[in-house]
């Protein structure tokens, strides 16, 4: 007799679900993740080794290497914390925050929002210096917010506006604040100079410049940061001190399985970046940057960040307020540069949602035929530059 509530469990075979679909290649131009890098594409394909494998940690430890020669440091504390650069943003500001501690923090932007936010939680008293979106920070009203912090907190390149704040004249003036940087969107596209620039602690993430799918947060302390970890962590997961004892060599004490795939895809990603040196992945990422802004406003559109301090792996670009020539809205512009070009922008954030774009050309995507393309399928989408 035939069963009402389905095939018996015991007998039946697992139903399958219908096949992935193929989903075709995009180019990555939002505020991330970009586009990897070759190389990293066949890291992720290597064999899954042992986090405690001798091969890894060989590879852990070489990765370390590598972030030094990005950050620009010699710290020794300098690795890839598990975790996206949210949770580096997350383990800075706990492993160096008590409650009471006073903690400066600039903000004219999405992310400078969230810093006050994270300390807020790990029980600091916040002095906030604003400005307004789009507008650098003055590092001088930085200086000039609390007589004796014990952290002065600032994001590099502010994702959610474009816009690059000024690191190398906080030093001269931190007194004994620690200075603590956000590079998510700065390292590997523009310079970043933590020993030089008197940088305490700065964290990034693997999904932008670096080439290098989201999983991970680079991240480097100064021998003046370790000396003043708080003495016990809000975190166990994030506790650094614990951290420590796993990736410096030497000590291998066991505290979670580390990502090994990922860390594998960030050698490869951090190889590609020295192999091309510094300072001319700079310099694409400078090309491909003028060569989008100067093509966007050739089509009649306004940049957004003031000139001198726009990024240019990240532009901002003003939707124009009476719509687009062609007709199409702004949500369906971004829909079928999707559909019909694979290409993906982003929408802008907060109070700029629908009215501001966000175009990443960043890592592997960072090269003049990505821009050439985009450029071209906007002019066709939106009519802009129409004669």
């Amino acid at each position: 007799m035939s069963s009402e509530i389905g095939p018996d469990p015991a007998t039946s075979t697992p139903a399958r679900g219908p096949r992935p679909r193929a989903l075709p290649d995009r180019i990555l131009m939002g505020p991330g993740p970009s586009n990897c890098y070759p190389e990293v594409t066949a890291a992720l394909g290597y064999p899954i080794v042992g986090h405690l494998d001798p091969e890894f940690l060989e590879c852990l430890d070489d990765t370390g290497n590598r972030l030094r020669c990005a950050f620009q440091t010699t710290n020794l504390l300098t690795f890839p914390l598990s975790g996206t650069g949210s949770a580096g943003m997350e383990a800075s500001f706990v492993n160096l925050v008590e409650p009471g501690d006073q903690v400066v923090v600039g903000v004219n932007g999405l992310f400078g929002e969230r810093m006050c936010e994270v300390a807020h939680r790990a029980g600091a008293v916040v002095t906030r210096v604003d400005a307004p979106w789009g507008v650098p920070i003055d590092p001088e009203r930085l200086l000039d917010a609390h007589p004796s912090p014990k952290v002065i907190a600032l994001v590099h390149a502010e994702t959610s506006t474009g816009v690059r704040n000024e690191i190398g004249d906080l030093a001269r003036g931190k007194g004994d604040a620690l200075l603590l940087v956000d590079a998510v969107t700065s390292l590997g596209g523009i310079e970043v100079a933590a020993d030089s620039w008197g940088v305490d602690i700065a964290y990034s993430g693997t999904q932008k410049c670096l080439g290098v799918p989201p999983g991970l947060a680079p991240l480097t302390l100064s021998a003046r940061a370790q000396e003043r970890l708080v003495p016990r962590c809000q975190s166990w997961y994030l506790d650094l001190r614990l951290i420590a004892g796993y990736v410096e060599s030497g000590t291998r004490v066991y505290h979670h399985t580390a990502p090994v795939t990922m860390v594998r895809a960030l050698h490869a990603g951090l190889g590609v970046l020295i192999d091309e040196g510094l300072e001319a992945t700079w310099a694409r990422h400078a090309a491909c940057g003028r060569l989008l802004q100067d093509g966007l406003e050739a089509l009649g559109f306004t940049l957004f960040a003031p000139e001198g301090h726009r990024l240019p792996e990240l532009t901002t670009v003003w939707v124009p307020e009476r719509g687009f020539p062609s007709g199409l809205d702004e949500p369906e512009v971004r829909e079928r540069l999707l559909r019909l070009y694979s290409i993906e922008i982003g929408n802008g954030v907060g109070e700029f949602a629908g009215r501001v774009w966000r175009i990443g050309c960043m890592g592997h995507t960072a090269r003049e035929r990505n821009v050439i393309m985009l450029l071209q399928a906007l002019e066709e989408l939106t009519g802009m530059g129409a004669a």
